[in-house]
């Protein structure tokens, strides 16, 4: 089993376990969402990777954050989490990688590592940033961030507090690989 495969299966049976919680149906989750009831299905069984955006779509619809879905479904207590320990999740749409670097804690605060190729762009639901404030600092290369009908181009060392949830993307637009970090508080 290859170390995506493994986290997969781990975000879908945390995925049933929210839906189930809440006493929600694969229908019931799938309206919510905007997800087909198949691909819900699929991904709680493990037998589908979910892409960025979906991942988006049904946190959105628990009223979580990816952040907080990922620290359930992979990380354990603990004041350190060791590079070695942080869960690394793959979209297997655009390639785009996801580090989840701080430990799970009582703290409504998660910061988290991306890398987006070249090329690449990953869309968002409003809905994935509907309970939080976030910050987005580009550590290398250059990542333009459209927010709602905004772009904003931003370079190494530049940082974002992104506005009210909208629907929003994240691209890369240059050559090399865009390294960023998200610091994301949860507000509800």
């Amino acid at each position: 089993m290859k170390k995506n495969d493994d986290i997969d299966s781990r975000i879908g049976a945390r995925i049933r376990t929210e839906r189930e919680s809440r006493g929600w149906s694969l229908t019931d989750l799938a309206e919510k969402a905007s997800v087909s009831r198949a691909m819900i299905y699929k991904i709680e069984r493990g037998d589908s990777s979910p892409t960025a955006n979906l991942l988006g779509k049904l946190t959105g619809a628990f009223g979580l954050s990816m952040s907080a879905l990922m620290a359930r479904a992979e990380v354990r207590q603990g004041r350190m989490l060791r590079k070695a320990d942080q869960p690394v999740w793959t979209d297997p749409e655009t390639g785009y990688v996801r580090r989840h670097v701080s430990p799970r804690s009582d703290m409504p605060l998660d910061l988290v590592q991306v890398a987006l190729p070249a090329g690449k762009a990953v869309p968002m639901p409003a809905s994935a940033y509907a309970f939080l404030r976030q910050l987005i600092w580009v550590l290398e290369g250059e990542l333009v961030f459209v927010e709602g009908e905004v772009r904003h181009e931003m370079k190494q060392g530049d940082c974002l507090e992104l506005g009210p949830p909208m629907d929003c993307v994240f691209k890369n637009e240059g050559k090399h690989t865009c390294i960023y970090a998200v610091a994301a508080l949860s507000v509800a």
